[in-house]
């Protein structure tokens, strides 16, 4: 699971990432609103949790950009303003859950488990590009019915590229998504990686550009007739 903690507070922001990842959740850091927008832009992220108080671009105002956009991402806001009106606002402007700081660290976890929960159910269950389906639940994927077998790597590659679908998948964007930044892979591993997958997907009778090189940018599916 992927996790945005959108938090100027520095020291607050290392602590709850180190809790987080102590729970084997993948995170990522934005120190403002922006930063923040820009994380979401590029990653499909399982939850976001963002501070109501953030310089560039508030966190109300993060949330609404959000869901004026279909991003129906669960967010949870932490803040330190403990008065009903501010809840009805946050809540209002699209949050799923908001917590008061300081807040205690088992209730804190509790609501990321929760609302994991909850978006895991409100995820459609297959992915396609025309005859191609990935099935993010049973780990299937299958060309006009003929299944392909794939490691979790070349699955979440394939994964990621079904979700940008004409959106250009970059090199950056792909190691963000598949790998992380500690174990960042050489550019050529990457091409391995597309090759392969490009090769399993003719032997099930796709065409063999189904997976586009932009070149100098990334790679995208071809678009569908």
């Amino acid at each position: 699971m992927r996790i945005l903690l959108v938090e100027d507070d520095g020291r607050l922001a290392d602590s709850l990432a180190e809790i987080l990842v102590a729970q084997r959740y993948t995170v990522d850091l934005a120190c403002d609103g922006e930063a923040g927008w820009n994380r979401i832009s590029a990653i499909a992220y399982d939850l976001i949790l963002m501070d109501v108080t953030l310089p560039r671009l508030d966190g109300i105002g993060l949330c609404l950009r959000l869901r004026d956009r279909g991003i129906a991402t669960p967010v949870l806001m932490l803040t330190a303003r403990d008065t009903s009106s501010d809840k009805v606002v946050g809540l209002d402007a699209g949050a799923d859950a908001y917590m008061v700081k300081p807040f205690h660290l088992e209730e804190l976890l509790a609501q990321v488990r929760a609302l994991l929960r909850r978006g895991q159910a409100s995820v459609a269950p297959v992915l396609s590009w025309g005859v191609l389906t990935l099935d993010p639940a049973s780990y299937e994927v299958n060309y006009h019915r003929t299944p392909i077998r794939l490691t979790p790597k070349e699955f979440a590659l394939l994964e990621a590229l079904l979700r940008y679908g004409r959106r250009v998948l970059s090199r950056a964007a792909i190691i963000d998504q598949i790998w992380h930044w500690q174990d960042a892979p050489e550019e050529n591993t990457i091409k391995s990686y597309v090759k392969t997958l490009r090769a399993k997907l003719k032997a099930a009778g796709a065409p063999s550009d189904l997976i586009e090189t932009v070149h100098g940018l990334g790679y995208r599916l071809k678009a569908l007739k």
